[in-house]
């Protein structure tokens, strides 16, 4: 799949059935990480309908670019986008985090096409893309590398030393995107564990740093464009967001970090998000 001429509302479009597809895995009376999943959504609609260099009928292209959900809880938008994108039937969606299913509650490369990484070991997402876009300049590939990490998962000692050897290795086919909703598993960040400021901090460990709207797909597509030409230091997209964006009853509330719907709010967030009747066949709540 190679990227075309951005359309902006065709991928503001399917941002929505990306959210749709989400409320559909979490379903009704179970719990699913709906807020940092619809967090993060319109980013990864950008990168894999617009950005990416990528080949649904061939996960292993050697020159695709690569994606890795760091914060791997927030898996269901991952699952998503490669079922919208075809890289396996969005029949499988309905069998997430079930037994023996290919979708299981984080991404598994061994399971699932087009996962490049089994993460949410919270951290060490973003020290395997570094590995990874070393690997890929030595092998003298153009391939990018997109890495989606969570402002909570900033505490995490190991972020901060890939951040340091990223920049001392000059990764410039790196970019790491934070998904800077302000709210992890238990509450504020700031109030759990303050690591700001962020803008400031990775400047200070040598990385080319823009601060944006995560949820605006014009600024989300110039920024990606803009970190293209930067050179010779890893890129970070600061991407300010709503937890549970797209979902009214649940956005900015903690409680649905790892949230369960009753059927009345399933019915409600699945009427909010359908566009047209096709984007509610499957409707069902698995």
């Amino acid at each position: 799949m190679i990227p075309l001429k951005p359309d902006i509302a065709k991928l503001e479009h399917l941002a929505r059935i990306i959210r749709l597809d989400i409320i559909q895995m979490v379903g009704v009376g179970q719990r699913g990480h709906l807020g940092g999943s619809c967090s993060i959504a319109d980013v990864v609609t950008a990168l894999y309908f617009s950005k990416m260099r990528h080949d649904p009928g061939n996960p292993s292209w050697p020159d695709r670019d690569r994606f890795l959900l760091s914060k791997g809880h927030a898996a269901l938008v991952q699952y998503a986008a490669l079922a919208e994108c075809g890289y396996f039937s969005k029949e499988e969606l309905k069998s997430t985090k079930r037994y023996g299913s290919i979708l299981q509650g984080h991404p598994d490369l061994k399971s699932t096409p087009g996962v490049e990484a089994n993460t949410g070991s919270l951290g060490q997402g973003l020290s395997i893309a570094s590995g990874i876009a070393a690997g890929l300049r030595i092998d003298g590939r153009g391939s990018r590398v997109y890495c989606v990490i969570g402002d909570g998962e900033l505490a995490e000692g190991q972020i901060w030393e890939a951040a340091m050897a990223a920049s001392h290795f000059k990764l410039d086919n790196l970019v790491a995107i934070l998904d800077y909703n302000g709210l992890q598993a238990t509450g504020p960040v700031a109030q759990r564990f303050n690591t700001n400021p962020v803008p400031e901090k990775w400047r200070a460990f040598g990385w080319h740093v823009q601060e944006i709207d995560g949820h605006d797909m014009s600024a989300i597509l110039r920024a990606l464009d803009d970190a293209d030409a930067v050179k010779g230091k890893p890129k970070m997209i600061l991407a300010r967001t709503v937890k549970g964006s797209g979902i009214p009853f649940a956005e900015n509330k903690v409680e649905f970090h790892n949230g369960l719907l009753d059927a009345g709010q399933f019915e409600t967030a699945c009427a909010l998000l359908i566009a047209d009747p096709d984007d509610a066949k499957g409707k069902g709540g698995n």
